[in-house]
């Protein structure tokens, strides 16, 4: 091989692997990763609540919950990844709202990538990176203990149960781990059969979420 030959051919392989690793970056913004840190039981984390409603938004352990579960304070919303869900809860028949300002503490300028601006029950990812978040993550960003079992202080037991619905259809898996999508009608519902509420598939979202 000639030297002018062997040095296009590695001219070819340098800029074969350039482009291979601008690939590996863009899938890497593209493709979420999963939960880096999986709780099953939240009961330990700080200011988790695991009493009866009302719930409130709590603040003054939120730093220290999103230190414990892998996600970070930011100084401000994310924008590579941003989608919405909307929750419905309803305890023993009766709708339960979502609080503003979940995950959100403007005293110490910080948000949490999981967060809720108002209280139309509207869910906002707006993290800096692409990522899977879950139902449970939510929660605990929230203060509040959500287990397979529990919902703050509501247990099933033999006549209650714990149910959560994606999108209309009841979700079989661990709760905890239902991924948060865009778009999604998440509904939440303690109490007996009798107190079932009918299960909404879809959410009418605002214009431009």
């Amino acid at each position: 091989m000639s030297r002018h030959s062997s040095s296009s051919f590695w001219k070819w392989v340098a800029g074969g692997v350039g482009i291979l690793i601008v690939l590996l970056l863009l899938s890497s913004r593209l493709i979420p990763s999963k939960p880096t840190v999986k709780i099953s039981d939240p009961s330990a984390l700080p200011g988790i609540q695991t009493t009866d409603t009302p719930w409130q938004p709590e603040l003054a352990n939120l730093a220290g919950r999103l230190r414990a579960i892998g996600l970070p304070a930011l100084s401000a919303e994310g924008s590579a990844m941003h989608i919405h869900q909307h929750l419905d809860i309803f305890i023993d028949g009766k709708a339960i709202p979502v609080p503003a300002g979940v995950g959100i503490n403007q005293a110490a300028g910080f948000i949490s990538p999981v967060h809720v601006h108002d209280n139309s029950g509207i869910i906002h990812v707006e993290s800096p990176k692409v990522q899977t978040f879950t139902l449970g993550q939510f929660f605990d960003v929230w203060g509040v203990k959500l287990t397979a079992q529990c919902i703050g202080g509501y247990c099933a037991d033999s006549t209650k149960s714990l149910k959560v619905y994606s999108n209309g259809t009841l979700y079989q898996g661990d709760l905890r781990q239902l991924a948060l999508q865009s778009h999604q009608e998440i509904v939440i519902v303690y109490g007996t059969d009798q107190e079932s509420p009918q299960i909404p598939s879809t959410y009418a979202f605002p214009v431009g979420y």
